[in-house]
């Protein structure tokens, strides 16, 4: 993953910097989760609002689709043990992305539905789906793709290695071992 060189959507950062946000430290970077009246998440529409750790702060952003956002060809190492630390800040985004959505709507998503979701993602990254803590996980990664240099293959990894994890975590049918024991701990972080 090539994090030098110029910016996938320059008024992304643009953007961001106006706001007063370091662009540049992602793992800083969050999509605030909107709770519908029902309780559940209220999906994102075509603005996508950004906040940084620690600061007060709202930035609107148009988010291009992650198809017009990879970048080069570069092919992504192995995934299967603990993943390389360069990925480390995107697979961050998301998954805090996952686990802010389950602490603020306070319904804990089954891991058979993250593993779902996370399938969809790396097929269809600019669909739609029913579910919308996807458009959230849909929303964090066209963040991530507009601020860092991205392959296809490298995004298809990330999602396919988020995928494997939830799978890897379930242990019987409405499990949610893997918001127990990877998510929540991100929450504290």
């Amino acid at each position: 993953m090539n994090f030098g060189g110029g910016d996938m959507d320059a008024e992304v950062r643009a953007t961001l910097e106006r706001a007063g946000f370091q662009a540049q430290r992602t793992e800083l970077l969050r999509i605030p989760i909107e709770v519908s009246p029902q309780g559940g998440g209220r999906p994102l529409g075509e603005e996508v609002p950004v906040m940084e750790a620690g600061s007060p702060g709202l930035a609107m952003l148009k988010l291009k689709p992650c198809a017009q956002l990879w970048t080069g060809t570069a092919v992504p190492p192995s995934m299967a043990g603990t993943p390389p630390e360069e990925y480390q800040p995107f697979f961050l985004m998301l998954e805090m992305t996952a686990a802010n959505y389950c602490a603020t709507t306070r319904k804990v998503v089954a891991d058979a539905e993250f593993e779902r979701l996370y399938r969809q993602l790396r097929r269809r990254p600019d669909g739609t789906e029913a579910n919308p803590l996807f458009s959230y996980l849909r929303a964090a990664a066209r963040l991530y793709l507009s601020l860092r240099n991205v392959s296809r293959a490298e995004f298809e990894a990330v999602a396919q290695r988020l995928s494997q994890s939830a799978r890897h975590f379930a242990s019987h049918v409405g499990s949610t071992n893997y918001y127990q024991l990877v998510l929540h701990d991100l929450l504290g972080a």
